[in-house]
This record gives C-alpha cells, sequence and structure tokens, in this order.
C-alpha cells in the first residue's frame, strides 16, 4: 500500500515536471531572444557582428558609414545654408539701410525744396518782393451782367401827328443835338410840312422810317445819351440781403483790361420772372466810350472790410502738396511757407498764421518760384 502510494507521488511529480519544461523552455528562448536583439543592436553601432553573416554585416556597416556621411553632409549643408541665411541677412539689412537713408534724404529736399533764383533771373520773369504787413482787405460777391442804355438819358423820337415822310434827314449811328432836324413830315389833316426834332443830345441807335412813310404814331428814331450808360447786374437771392443801393462796386471787363470804380444806384423792387434774379445797377460815366451796350461784364461788390494785422496779394497765394503757402526770400533762396488764411477779398487776403510782419515774401510772380521748386523736385525723384 505505502509502495503503491509512493509510485503515485512520483508519476504525479514527473507528470507536473513535464507540464512545466514548455513554460521554462518559452522563457529561456524568450529571454535568449531579448539579448541577442539588444546585442545585435548593439553589433550595429558597433559596426560589426560576430555570427559569421557577412552580407548582413556588410549592410550594416555600409549603411552606418552612408547614414553618418549623409548626416555629415546634411550637417555641412545645414551649415552653408545657415550661413547663406546670414549672409541674405546681412544684405537684407544692408539693402534696408541703404534705402531707407536714400528715401530720407530725398524725402528731407522734398520737404524743404527751395528754389535759387539770381536777381537778374528774378527781375527778367516778373518776380516782384514786398515785406510783410498790415492791409485793409475788402471782402466781395462777385456779379455777372452787361453794359445797357442809360434809360434815363434815351428818347424814343415820333411824329406829332400822323403823315406822309416828306425826307429825312440823319441816318444810323449819326450823333446829334437837342433841337437837331431828324425829318419832314406832311401832315395828313393840316396839309402843313413840319419838323421832327431831337429832344436830347445823342447818337442814333434806331432808325425805323424812309421817305415815304406813313408815320401814324410810330417810332421814327431811338436817340440815346452815351455819355453814362449802365452796368447792370442779376443779383442770386442768396446775396440779396448782403447788397443795398449805395454800396461800391468795381465794374470790369472780363479780361479786367478796363474796369471803373461805381456804386448801386438801384435795385429793382421786383425779381426777374425768368431768372428769379433782382437787377442792380451801377451808373458809369463813358464820355470816352470805353462801355459799349451789349458788353458782358463783371463786378465785385464790396460787402464787408478789415484792417488786417498782416495781408498779402492774393496773386502771392499758391497751393503746394494741398496747402496754401508764400514764398518767403531770404538772399537769392525762395522758400515756401505754409500759411493760414483768413478773410479773402479782392484783391488781398489776410494771413492769420505762418507769415511775420517785416518778412520778405513774393508778392508778384509767385507761379514761377512754385514751377522751378516742382521742377526741381521731379528731376530729382527721376
Amino acid at each position: 500500500m505505502n509502495r503503491k502510494y509512493l509510485t503515485l507521488v512520483v508519476m504525479g511529480l514527473a507528470l507536473f515536471a513535464w507540464q512545466l519544461t514548455p513554460v521554462m523552455i518559452g522563457s529561456a528562448k524568450a529571454e535568449t531572444e531579448f539579448h541577442d536583439d539588444h546585442g545585435g543592436h548593439d553589433e550595429q553601432k558597433g559596426h560589426g557582428h560576430d555570427d559569421g553573416h557577412e552580407h548582413e554585416d556588410g549592410h550594416d556597416e555600409t549603411d552606418g558609414d552612408d547614414h553618418s556621411d549623409d548626416h555629415a553632409e546634411d550637417g555641412d549643408s545645414h551649415d552653408d545654408h545657415g550661413h547663406d541665411s546670414h549672409e541674405k541677412e546681412d544684405s537684407h539689412d544692408d539693402h534696408g539701410h541703404g534705402g531707407h537713408d536714400d528715401h530720407g534724404d530725398e524725402h528731407g529736399e522734398h520737404e524743404e525744396g527751395k528754389a535759387e533764383i539770381s536777381p537778374d533771373a528774378a527781375k527778367l520773369t516778373g518776380i516782384q518782393v514786398q515785406q510783410a504787413g498790415s492791409a485793409l482787405v475788402a471782402m466781395t460777391t462777385p456779379l455777372t451782367g452787361r453794359i445797357t442804355l442809360n434809360e434815363n438819358t434815351t428818347a424814343n423820337v415820333r411824329a406829332r401827328f400822323p403823315g406822309f415822310v416828306k425826307a429825312v434827314h440823319v441816318n444810323l449811328g449819326d450823333t446829334v443835338t437837342k433841337g437837331q432836324k431828324l425829318a419832314t413830315v406832311e401832315s395828313n389833316e393840316s396839309l402843313k410840312i413840319y419838323s421832327v426834332t431831337a429832344p436830347i443830345d445823342g447818337v442814333i441807335l434806331r432808325r425805323e422810317t424812309n421817305i415815304g412813310d406813313v408815320t401814324d404814331g410810330k417810332e421814327l428814331f431811338v436817340i440815346a445819351d452815351l455819355s453814362t450808360v449802365w452796368a447792370k447786374y442779376h443779383i442770386f437771392p442768396r446775396d440779396v440781403a448782403n447788397i443795398k443801393k449805395g454800396q461800391p462796386v468795381v465794374v470790369h471787363t472780363l479780361d479786367e483790361k478796363t474796369s471803373q470804380n461805381a456804386q448801386i444806384s438801384m435795385l429793382f423792387p421786383t425779381t426777374d420772372a425768368l431768372s428769379q434774379t433782382v437787377i442792380a445797377i451801377a451808373e458809369l460815366p463813358n464820355e470816352n466810350g470805353v462801355w459799349r451796350p451789349g458788353m458782358t461784364i463783371e463786378g465785385d461788390i464790396k460787402v464787408g472790410e478789415k484792417q488786417a494785422a498782416i495781408a498779402v496779394p492774393r496773386d502771392a497765394l499758391q497751393f503746394m502738396e494741398d496747402q496754401q503757402v508764400v514764398f518767403v526770400k531770404s538772399g537769392n533762396t525762395y522758400e515756401p511757407r505754409p500759411v493760414s488764411v483768413g478773410m479773402t477779398g479782392t484783391d488781398n487776403a489776410e494771413i492769420t498764421s505762418g507769415l511775420k510782419r517785416g518778412e520778405t515774401y513774393v508778392s508778384a510772380g509767385s507761379f514761377v518760384i512754385k514751377a522751378d521748386i516742382l521742377k526741381g523736385t521731379a528731376a530729382h525723384e527721376h
């Protein structure tokens, strides 16, 4: 019984050992493979194997060498690239620095654009200068109109009685005197001959009759005394409130070669139906005949004035870079000076800042200075 029990125990232990053997073998194999793998990796790093696989050793060795070389080349390439980048940055810095300096210099010259003009050249081109100081600035309203006959000195001549025109003694354009015979008429009722005479001194502007005509109350002649004429202006509604009888007005031709100081002598109480304007009349002396009826004219009517501390002629002002400037003279150098303009009149403009009393500025020919500066600036930019 004991022997039989011992036999069973031994058989059980043998069976248990047999079952454990594959597990132990697998663990040992795994451990061996683990060491082999790590050993092979280390050997690859060392560029060598001792297991006799020459082909694999050569392949690994070549790959290792090539890989090292590639890394070396990459490193060189990286160094070269970095060097090139630095060079580009240096080049960029140089370019940017130089461009900035050049631009700054150019901009400075443009900001400080000046004109150098000799006295002889200035005189030849009509440049005039004067010192800044006080002046009267008169504010005006521009007007447009025509020269017309003075209706108070114009006569429409008719025959006293209906009749037959026997003779006409004057022609169109003739100058006549008061009482001068103009035509001879035979009365229809009395058959008596009577004369038609001039009621005023003047010029025959219209002749509406000939020999053989029947008068029958119609107009025969128009005579106008042209020693005075009317400057007849149309005042727009927005300006009517600023214009009064007695206000001074400067009447001038379109080319401004002829001008005359006058006063508003009449404002019509009615409005023109077509233009919706109010008619203003300024009477002008015309002994020399320069004002011809029918001429288009302009006028500047004074609506306000001011004694400005500093004022310059309007021709002295120029626009440069969207600023109004005057040109200040120092020696032979002319420099644009930005100014602020206050009240602007017909002839002068008030300067509220930018120009000091006593400074010498260009009062005439300022456009010559402007053209010279702009020309120099354009040449510099090219």
